[in-house]
């Protein structure tokens, strides 16, 4: 999240080269659609920045919610959207891989909606402490509060490595911690609060409740919507939801329509008793004509060639007599 603007394009020139040098057959489905979606409303944005942006005064004190939504979504300037867009290429890929599409779509959902709760509620508390409104009138912009989050995620699924940040290399474990603390020294104009937001939206989630909140959720939703549909069947077990690693589902089972109940009818076809007597007797002949050729004698019988017809119709007729 970022307060401040420079003119410039160059950024979306460099984004643009990065992402062919990725190449776009190598960036998951979902990862590709948000950064496109990102470039398009700095190219196209849905509201001005300032009506974008969120802060306590305009969210809470004014009662205008969607920014919540708005504000991740929008960048300051090219440079702005550039960073946050590369940094988030990296991420995207690595985590959409190991979570798949549809949880890592939620997971975004979620994280960009509570960095915003969270950056608000830390703001309202400053406001409280130090009795300075200008934190609640703060506003701020931008993915990056998401990103922490995600870093925060990363870093967690692949624990004892090391990150070079800003040159120095740090353990995993601080590196969040670190880039929080350098980003707001090299670059003033950054959004401290808002970066903090998604650390501790991010440690919501490895270290705290939030992913068992999301698969509860998730499951009440996604059961709900099956068993809504017609035909479908569940096992005692129910509804598995979503694995630890973003698998699919499991527990769901759909059974076939049993047709052995309606064996007879589909015999008779509707027939009357002499039609059915008739239709007896022609397959006699076409059975006896087939056995003559050298097919298998039907029903076990082991009959010779002079008598094999007769014997298999008054079988047959004998049959519709009892």
């Amino acid at each position: 999240m970022r307060t401040r603007q420079r003119a410039s394009q160059l950024g979306l020139l460099l984004l643009a080269s990065q992402v062919f040098q990725v190449g776009l057959d190598n960036i998951p489905p979902v990862t590709l659609a948000v950064l496109a979606l990102n470039v398009y409303l700095y190219m196209f944005p849905a509201a001005p920045l300032m009506q974008a942006c969120v802060s306590v005064q305009q969210a809470y004190w004014f009662n205008d919610w969607r920014r919540l939504v708005l504000s991740p979504l929008h960048h300051m300037d090219d440079w702005h959207l550039y960073f946050n867009m590369v940094s988030f290429l990296w991420k995207g890929i690595r985590l959409e891989q190991r979570l798949g599409g549809a949880w890592f779509v939620y997971l975004l959902s979620v994280f960009s909606l509570l960095t915003g709760l969270v950056y608000l509620v830390l703001e309202a508390a400053l406001t409280q402490l130090t009795q300075d409104q200008s934190y609640s009138m703060t506003c701020a912009v931008g993915f990056s509060g998401v990103l922490f989050a995600l870093k925060v995620l990363n870093n967690h699924y692949h624990p004892g490595g090391v990150t070079n940040v800003m040159g120095i290399p740090v353990s995993n474990q601080y590196a969040s911690w670190v880039e929080l603390v350098l980003i707001h020294i090299t670059s003033p104009g950054t959004s401290f609060v808002g970066h903090l937001s998604g650390i501790l939206v991010g440690l919501l989630y490895t270290s705290g409740p939030l992913k068992t909140i999301m698969k509860r959720c998730a499951e009440i939703v996604t059961s709900n919507g099956y068993n809504s549909r017609p035909g479908a069947n569940y096992n005692s077990s129910g509804f598995s939801g979503y694995s630890g690693t973003g698998g699919g589902y499991s527990g769901y089972h759909q059974h076939a329509p049993d047709y052995t109940t309606n064996r007879s009818a589909s015999y008779s076809g509707g027939l009357t008793e002499e039609e059915q007597l008739e239709t007896a007797i022609r397959n006699s002949l076409n059975d006896g004509q087939s056995s003559r050729r050298g097919a298998p004698p039907p029903y076990g019988f082991n009959l010779s060639d002079e008598a094999r017809a007769e014997e298999i119709r008054w079988r047959r007729m004998r049959r519709f007599d009892s």
